[in-house]
């Protein structure tokens, strides 16, 4: 149990890895001041495209419940994310991104009543702690559009995954995540034209950035995030995604030339240290190996459930 239980951990952790990604491609590949229209051919054409392939559409609550997950973990998430890209160096934006074990571990408290171990709370603001070291003393100075981008994006994307926990899907994680970008797709559409006006020209640098962030940024990394939210409790895919700001970080400095000094490195050993405080506790290994179990059993029952509503009536 315990090896797969870090099977799942590892899936997972690919979607962290590869969004803390998304800041440096963003700055470097994408053209400038046009986060709706980032967020929109980030997640439409994926949308599409999978759906395509996939060839379902949801039925019965399904139709609502897409709807509700597509916005909120695409519709609102992305433009929020891009916004907050474009506004803060990226390891400042991505480092924001470790607030979200605390806003999931409360969500799914009074959605889920998951009640989070000692472990993962001391996780949590240990990672809370980092973040606010590379925020209140970032030496170039700190947007607050950019802040508040980044802090609504955190409570979108903790809603989202708690309701995700909330609702097992009935179909496969390639589906579950085409519903979404559809509808997210298509929330953005209008909101994009009119606000920012018709698609600017893209070279081949952003295209490459808006392939990069739709293929693995997106269907890949979704569809591990998800497989790890219906098998690991909601606040330990949460402490998982505080790999997010560490690949930020690294390559803002190494790629980017950010600044990075004693104090935000006092603030990633923080983060990081809260990743290892949140994942080596035996107890909190056997709670989550219980809650992929759990998970799975309840995907299985969701599924059976689907089926049942597709039979002919008698």
């Amino acid at each position: 149990m315990e090896t797969i239980w870090w099977r799942t951990v590892a899936l997972t952790a690919v979607a962290p890895v590869v969004w803390g990604t998304t800041y440096l491609t963003t700055e470097e590949l994408l053209p400038p001041d046009r986060p709706l229209f980032a967020a929109l051919a980030r997640a439409l054409p994926a949308g599409l495209l999978l759906l395509a392939w996939r060839r379902r559409l949801p039925t019965g609550v399904w139709w609502w419940r897409s709807v509700v997950l597509g916005l909120c973990n695409i519709g609102l998430f992305f433009p929020l994310l891009f916004l907050a890209a474009y506004s803060l160096p990226g390891g400042l934006a991505a480092t924001l991104q470790a607030t979200l074990p605390l806003a999931v571990v409360g969500i799914a408290y009074v959605a889920l009543g998951e009640r989070a171990s000692g472990a993962r709370v001391v996780a949590a603001l240990v990672g809370l702690a980092g973040v606010g070291l590379l925020v209140l003393q970032n030496p170039g100075g700190v947007d607050p559009v950019g802040l508040a981008a980044a802090a609504a994006s955190v409570v979108a994307s903790a809603v989202g995954l708690v309701l995700v926990k909330r609702w097992p899907a009935p179909v496969d994680m390639l589906t579950l995540v085409s519903w979404q970008l559809v509808v997210g797709g298509l929330a953005l559409l209008p909101v994009a034209l009119l606000v920012e006006g018709p698609p600017p020209a893209v070279d081949l640098p952003a295209l490459a950035g808006y392939l990069w962030l739709g293929g693995a940024g997106t269907v890949l990394a979704y569809v591990c995030w998800f497989r790890g939210v219906a098998r690991m409790p909601a606040g330990a895919v949460a402490i998982v995604g505080l790999l997010n700001p560490v690949v930020g970080t690294g390559l803002g400095v190494l790629v980017a030339g950010e600044a990075f000094g004693p104090v935000q490195a006092l603030g990633v050993l923080l983060v990081l240290g809260g990743v290892v405080a949140g994942q080596r506790r035996p107890r909190v290994v056997q709670d989550r190996a219980g809650g992929e179990a759990a998970g799975e059993a309840e995907v299985e029952r969701a599924r059976a459930e689907h089926r049942r509503e597709r039979l002919p009536a008698a």
